[in-house]
């Protein structure tokens, strides 16, 4: 397993991942973004207080979420925290000037003295091509030509630069600088190999999205990217792989699953309706929830077994609970984290030896 491989790194990091999903009622009324990003401050600043190592929130341009820019959510909550990373997950950079990305995520690094991080990725939807208008054909190229020039950013204060996709640059200073001249970068990927080799040979740290099927089929991925990150010559001391599952969490096992069940179910049918999806059934959600499934929805026992599982599976260093996946209450959101927090992390940390 690929944990046998890596089982000298124990310790891994328990945080949380959002979307910034927007509440809609039964008669598909949406709940406004300014109360929704409101309540995620309160949110963030729960998890601050109740010890969860990271915080990350994803780019989206869909009247369904709330977010479309995660470094301002950043540098509020910087001011309102101590200890938690801040995070994107993800920034879709194929998108984005990575200059521009760089910038901020520096300054939110800076604010938050040395909190923040970049996750790159491409992104769940693709509402933000026609938005800053980029074209589809140009998808694997985009993200190539940028995440490559956004690593020589993060390695260079002055750099000159030529590419396809954006204007050439000639001995700019890129400013400001994250602390330590260093900005803290994650690569999000899906099932593509490529992706992922692509993030082995460049050192990046890789965060897996397990939204769907077994969980463990997932593995020769895993070994794939620690086989492109050793054969580049990266230091395995500094070795970071993590994965991101919808999670949810209560009191009751049962309780919580049914009290979950009609609002995931709700958002999987929104999205799979623009994708052709059937229906979501109670059985594929039974299923998910079950040992081998890709969800950890139930009660603090079961999510801590679970994860404990995931961290001997792939040897993880970083375990992040998706859990505002169809928007549930602002307080069923705070339970959730308290419960993370205060009872799953813990039995966790005991067992995996933090």
């Amino acid at each position: 397993m690929f944990y046998l491989c890596n089982k000298e790194r124990k310790y891994m990091e328990l945080g949380i991942g959002m979307f910034g999903d927007l509440q809609i009622d039964a008669n598909g009324k949406v709940q406004s973004a300014q109360q929704r990003l409101q309540e995620i401050i309160e949110e963030i600043k729960l998890m601050d207080q109740v010890g969860l190592d990271f915080y990350g929130i994803g780019e989206h341009h869909r009247p369904d979420y709330a977010v479309s820019t995660p470094e301002i959510i950043l540098a509020a909550a910087a001011t309102v925290t101590k200890n938690i990373k801040l995070g994107s997950a993800v920034s879709v950079l194929s998108s984005s000037d990575p200059v521009r990305l760089y910038q901020s995520f520096a300054t939110v690094d800076l604010i938050s003295n040395g909190r923040a991080e970049l996750m790159a990725g491409r992104g769940s939807f693709i509402e933000s091509f026609p938005l800053y208008g980029y074209n589809l054909g140009d998808y694997d190229a985009l993200f190539d030509e940028k995440l490559n020039l956004l690593v020589k950013i993060n390695q260079e204060e002055t750099i000159s630069w030529k590419g396809k996709f954006r204007p050439e640059l000639k001995d700019q200073q890129i400013l400001p600088r994250a602390v330590d001249n260093n900005l803290k970068m994650w690569v999000a990927v899906g099932g593509t190999p490529a992706s992922v080799v692509r993030a082995g040979k460049l050192g990046l740290p890789v965060m897996f999205a397990i939204i769907g099927g077994n969980p463990a089929q997932f593995q020769p991925l895993f070994e794939y990217y620690k086989q492109a990150y050793e054969d580049a010559g990266h230091d395995m001391n500094k070795f970071q792989v993590g994965v991101h599952m919808h999670a949810f969490f209560g009191e009751e096992s049962q309780a919580t699953a049914d009290y979950y069940y009609p609002v995931y179910s709700a958002q999987m049918d929104r999205i799979g309706k623009s994708r052709g999806w059937p229906p979501f059934q109670r059985g594929q959600y039974d299923f998910g929830r079950s040992k081998h499934g890709h969800l950890i929805i139930g009660d603090a026992n079961e999510a801590a077994e679970k994860i404990i599982m995931m961290h001997e599976l792939f040897g993880l260093t970083r375990f992040s609970a998706h859990m505002d996946v169809g928007a549930p209450s602002h307080d069923h959101m705070m339970k959730s984290i308290e419960i993370y927090g205060e009872k799953i992390a813990p039995q966790v940390r005991k067992a995996i030896g933090k």
